[in-house]
């Protein structure tokens, strides 16, 4: 056996294989700032531990139960990537999580984030945290901890993915789709603020077949690149919903509007005697959705299963406090319409009628 004293040395270190831990350590503390600004009852530690705490007692719950939700960003990074503009991805990171818990009626308490990466940019990393802390703040939900991993060989160039991690509670009682769903029900939808977290690989597509750069003026916004309009975050739906829930508006189930679009997200809230009719003429897709439509030459109908067309959440609640439902999401700043109700199903679980403004 050789004997380790004689053996030479190289001189190798973790630096020169390509991670940098100072450089990690050096994001954790640019990051602090951005952490304690998402502190709320139940979590007010400092992130830097091997876990992060949260305390239901101080957070008001009586017989609470946990709800757990994780998601990505998906291709949506490649535009943030390849334009270096890495300020509101976190936003999307926290909405595609939290938009998932409030659909059960539960309200967020805590977030981690995982960034994997080839080679840690400080100033990157910064700005991407910076965006999950404001969504976080969005959500009510504290952002307790976190992992940066990099991983050179992984991950080439620039390129990095992120994963987030929700966890919300519910009082036992509270936890939606209510079981009194019937016909009648009122289909209310929450307005989307473009494209949200979904499609962005056909959406990429499509930039591809316009010719346009990422740079150029966007053809259905003004005042905006290309980039800048299609990394428009996805909206948080969070408090304007539990403020009704709280307020006793007879919200009875969400459907968050994702991967799937209506026609696979709308029947995973209803039971197999409901459908749900959609009035289409009644949604006001933005105008992100006509360009994709025209110049992706899709249909109607793959429109419908790949974006959210405008709506980013579906409320059906029942019919006598659809108008309160209304005042309570207009005076939180939401845009909200009547879309359709529920009606006892035949065949489809969802069924539309009209056309989309596309």
């Amino acid at each position: 056996m050789s004997d380790p004293q004689n053996l030479p040395s190289n001189g190798l270190s973790y630096k020169q294989a390509g991670v940098d831990i100072d450089a990690g350590n050096a994001l954790v503390e640019a990051i602090k700032p951005a952490v304690r600004s998402t502190r709320r009852p139940g979590a007010d530690g400092e992130i830097g531990g091997f876990g992060g705490l949260f305390d239901l007692k101080a957070a008001g719950f009586v017989d609470p139960v946990l709800v757990a939700a994780n998601d990505g960003v998906g291709t949506k990074l490649k535009i943030a990537i390849d334009t270096g503009k890495h300020d509101t991805i976190g936003q999307d990171l926290v909405a595609m999580c939290v938009n998932d818990l409030v659909v059960q009626g539960a309200e967020p308490l805590f977030f981690l984030d995982y960034l994997a990466t080839g080679k840690l940019d400080v100033d990157q990393g910064k700005a991407i945290v910076e965006g999950i802390a404001h969504g976080c703040r969005l959500a009510g939900c504290a952002l307790i901890g976190g992992e940066t991993a990099e991983m050179p060989g992984m991950y080439h160039g620039n390129d990095y993915d992120l994963a987030g991690f929700a966890v919300g509670a519910a009082e036992r009682d509270g936890l939606l789709p209510r079981k009194d769903l019937a016909a009648g029900d009122v289909l209310v939808a929450m307005a989307s603020s473009g494209v949200h977290s979904n499609g962005y690989s056909l959406v990429r597509k499509i930039v591809d077949l316009s010719g346009l750069a990422w740079d150029a003026p966007a053809p259905f916004v003004t005042g905006k690149t290309l980039a800048e309009a299609l990394l428009e975050p996805t909206r948080i739906y969070v408090k304007p919903l539990l403020s009704a829930l709280r307020d006793g508006i007879g919200i009875k189930a969400l459907a968050h509007i994702t991967g799937g679009g209506f026609i696979d997200n709308i029947p995973r809230v209803l039971p197999d005697a409901l459908a749900a009719d959609i009035d289409l003429g009644a949604i006001t897709p933005p105008p992100v959705f006509g360009w994709l439509s025209q110049v992706g030459g899709m249909s109607e109908s793959e429109m419908l299963r790949t974006f959210n067309c405008g709506v980013g959440m579906l409320v059906a609640v029942a019919a006598e406090d659809a108008n309160r439902l209304l005042d309570s999401l207009s005076a939180s700043g939401e845009i909200a319409a009547v879309v359709g109700q529920l009606t006892a199903r035949s065949s489809e679980p969802v069924t539309f009628r009209g056309k989309l403004a596309l």
